[in-house]
């Protein structure tokens, strides 16, 4: 789930049969929760298929459906998910009714302002402040999930699931959507680069992963102090304890400069360590070389992502979704430029967009 927020209108049903059968469902489920009916209306997008619709109930208050239309959604990993985060102490959505077969659900509400929405509406010049201590509440729920980990419990994140998401980019973004004939020496260079990044990364310690911990899927609290909601959990993998913090501190639609970056990374791994994530090779003792891990996960994430932004806009019709990919290239080439073993890769970048002005990092959308 994502929290985009939707102008307030009617809820249109393209197919007369779900909607239909949504109304058939919400009158069987309404009376149990006071659900009221007449107040539907569209919640949040969301980058797939799935959407949410906000109800009202009786005597004040509101609840979540998500409509999930089973041909092109499981929402069997949502609901085990959700089942593990609340276990771990997280604030999630409650499953209050599932009708599995249609895809429809009930949810308990988190609230309708993300995090990155507050963070947007502050102005730039006391942004550091106010979302230092909203990123430390982040931290905190963070440290819960890793520290609930258990083997099994969710799908690893190997290395052939690393290496399928990093293909994204030539395919997506190179190809497709800069129309580059990726040439054998490219597909060379990169496969070089892959390796060296799944296998740098595949190193790591294992934990949970939310897999998009951003403060796009964080809600604030209905109360000053309470814990921020988590959204859009479904894809929870068991994987690099790095990369959710590189997710959290890279964005992908929000820039922070490196010394906040650096200073809320800090502070999360003294957590981890208090809770002993830290234990492997020299992390416990050494920031500098659990920075440069996070910083390898980071680096195959924003290769993702820009191969996922070109594919929502060229397949799925989501344009809006792209016009973020420029922060990606900068973080990639942000990250090639510091290490060696990525020059390869950062000459690749320079022959498709052109070698890039200087840029520095700011508060803040860029």
């Amino acid at each position: 789930m994502t929290a985009d927020s939707v102008s307030p209108s009617a809820v249109a049903w393209p197919d007369a049969a779900r909607h239909a059968a949504f109304d058939a469902w919400l009158a069987r489920v309404a009376p149990a929760y006071g659900l009221l009916p007449a107040s539907v209306r569209p919640a949040s997008a969301d980058a797939s298929f799935r959407r949410y619709l906000r109800v009202d109930a009786v005597g004040g208050g509101s609840f979540i459906v998500m409509d999930a239309p089973p041909a092109h959604e499981n929402c069997a990993p949502f609901v085990h998910v959700a089942a593990l985060m609340q276990a771990a102490g997280l604030h999630v959505p409650r499953v209050l009714d599932w009708a599995q077969e249609e895809g429809f659900m009930l949810l308990t509400d988190l609230g309708a302002q993300t995090m990155l929405q507050a963070l947007d509406a502050t102005p730039p010049e006391t942004r550091a402040d106010a979302a230092r201590p909203l990123f430390m509440a982040a931290v905190e729920s963070l440290i819960r999930w890793q520290a609930a980990s258990r083997p099994g419990a969710l799908p690893p994140y190997d290395a052939a699931l690393l290496r399928r998401e990093l293909e994204l980019f030539p395919e997506w973004y190179l190809a497709r959507h800069k129309g580059v004939a990726v040439s054998a020496a490219a597909r060379q260079t990169l496969d070089g680069v892959f390796s060296l990044i799944t296998a740098r990364n595949l190193a790591a310690p294992q934990v949970f992963v939310h897999r998009d911990y951003m403060p796009r899927n964080l809600m604030l609290p209905a109360q000053a102090g309470g814990p921020l909601g988590v959204l859009d959990f479904q894809d929870a993998v068991c994987g690099p304890v790095t990369y959710d913090i590189a997710s959290l501190m890279r964005d992908a639609f929000m820039s922070w400069d490196e010394e906040f970056v650096l200073d809320i990374t800090i502070r999360y791994w003294e957590q981890a360590r208090k809770a002993g994530l830290m234990d492997f090779e020299d992390w416990h003792a050494d920031f500098a070389s659990f920075w440069r891990a996070v910083e390898w996960m980071g680096l195959q994430r924003h290769l993702k992502v820009a191969g996922i932004f070109a594919r929502l806009t060229l397949r799925d019709g989501k344009p809006q979704y792209l016009a973020d990919a420029p922060r990606f290239l900068a973080y990639i080439r942000h990250t090639a430029g510091r290490y060696a073993e990525l020059t390869p890769l950062l000459r690749l970048l320079d022959q498709v967009e052109g070698a890039p002005a200087a840029t520095g990092w700011a508060f803040g959308r860029m």
